[in-house]
């Protein structure tokens, strides 16, 4: 398994008028812990989508535990547990400053053949970067 942890300070234009951070923001945290822990292994999407390979998500689970607040100091959790082949499901879960558990969830994305316009296999130095590290 491996776990990375992405620090992401809450804003005011993440929160609604109570300073509470409006719900629809979670999968964007999903995304930039997952956006920092692909960064971490030496691969960007960037560099995955100039070379054709596009990462669509296919599903999207969120559990809402306990709300966020404004100028909050999150820590995100991207957990993969599994070197992936065609899906590349990734457990997210976020904590606040006192260290408890606010929401948790799971992205599920498909590594897609941009020039073929179907599925396909990870990329093998994606999958042999994985498997160092799972």
């Amino acid at each position: 398994m491996l776990v990375h942890e992405t620090k992401i300070r809450v804003y005011y234009e993440d929160t609604d008028k109570m300073g509470v951070v409006y719900y629809g923001n979670y999968p964007r945290y999903y995304e930039i812990g997952r956006t920092e822990l692909i960064r971490s292994l030496g691969v960007s999407y960037r560099e995955m989508e100039e070379s054709g390979i596009m990462l669509p998500a296919s599903s999207l689970k969120v559990n809402y535990i306990k709300s966020a607040y404004y100028d909050d100091l999150l820590t995100v959790k991207t957990i993969i547990e599994k070197v992936p082949l065609v899906k590349f499901p990734i457990k997210t879960e976020i904590y606040n400053e006192n260290g408890e558990l606010i929401n948790e969830g799971e992205t599920v994305l498909a590594f897609f053949d941009q020039k073929a316009g179907k599925p396909c296999r990870a990329p093998q130095y994606f999958r042999d970067r994985l498997a160092e590290l799972i």
